[in-house]
């Protein structure tokens, strides 16, 4: 009679939880079914089962470290005011978010920059931009939206990469300067894109 396998529904958590541990210790280099099968406690055939190559477990990993900015950005009661001003808002959650756990910050964006020699990964890069980017559209258009994340990425990298500390004011400043489209408008003349008044945009995330 076959063995009777033991009710575990929390076991695909667990082993993604092992593997983002690994990846933080170790780095992307020091992944494996074998290494994760052992920080998780679970028999090697249990990660086989829920993942059959590494890509689907990094691709779990990445999709659970995106969680947290987004998770941010949705519970902010700022961010759903109208009135609130909206580069104060995102300055101070960027600063929030690189102000935590720093090998949580750096393994997220491991895991997010792992998405450049691993195609598998990509789409999941992409549900987090476009993901920020939804949410913040309720704000202001989708193309503005995108170039948000894109200036709070690049900001966020700099910090890591360059080791030097996140200046709010100067995140405030840039960000405001987006939502000002000074290129576009020119002096005295900020207001809405062409397209965006003739419906013409590009289709953005959730469009």
């Amino acid at each position: 009679m076959a063995r009777e396998r033991r009710y575990d529904p929390d076991r695909r958590r667990r082993i993604i939880d092992a593997a983002i541990r690994v990846v933080g210790r170790s780095g992307i280099a020091g992944l494996s079914h074998r290494t994760v099968a052992a920080e998780a406690d679970v028999p090697l055939g249990s990660t086989t089962y829920h993942f059959g190559s590494l890509d689907e477990l990094l691709t779990a990993a990445l999709r659970q470290a995106n969680e947290g900015f987004g998770a941010a950005l949705r519970e902010s009661g700022a961010l759903a005011d109208p009135d609130a001003p909206l580069p104060d808002e995102l300055a101070r959650l960027t600063g929030e978010w690189l102000r935590g756990e720093r090998t949580g910050v750096e393994l997220e964006y491991e895991l997010y920059l792992a998405a450049l020699r691993r195609p598998a990964l990509r789409p999941v890069a992409a549900e987090w931009t476009d993901g920020v980017a939804e949410i913040l559209s309720r704000r202001t258009d989708p193309v503005t939206a995108r170039a948000l994340v894109a200036l709070m990425d690049g900001i966020c990298l700099q910090v890591l990469l360059t080791d030097t500390p996140y200046d709010e004011e100067y995140a405030r400043e840039m960000l405001g300067r987006v939502l000002r489209d000074p290129g576009r408008a020119g002096p005295g003349r900020a207001g809405p894109r062409p397209a965006l008044e003739t419906g013409s945009h590009p289709a953005g995330p959730g469009g």
